[in-house]
């Protein structure tokens, strides 16, 4: 029997980044997030540092775990009282600068 699947070739995040940065439009929404997305890493370095789980955090703030992966993964637009909630339950506060 011939084999039929395509071989899959698996590329690295950081290789895959680096593609999608030279397009143009991808870049300009690469730069225009990049506030976004250093609020999103500060949380979960701030949750890994704590040892709390997704759930565990959801859980402690009064939310669904899926909804803090959504916030976490940037799929959401939050408001600021659920980045207050988040940042609260990691014992932190916003500061801007």
């Amino acid at each position: 029997m011939e084999n039929t699947y395509k071989k899959i070739k698996l590329i690295s995040h950081e290789d895959f980044k680096k593609k999608l940065l030279k397009k143009p439009s991808f870049r300009k929404y690469y730069e225009e997030t990049s506030f976004e997305r250093e609020i999103f890493k500060a949380i979960i370095r701030a949750r890994a540092q704590k040892n709390l789980t997704q759930r565990e955090l959801a859980e402690k703030i009064g939310v669904k775990q899926s909804a803090l992966a959504r916030f976490e993964s940037g799929r959401t637009n939050p408001t600021l009282g659920f980045l207050k909630k988040v940042v609260s339950g990691l014992g932190l506060s916003v500061t801007v600068k």
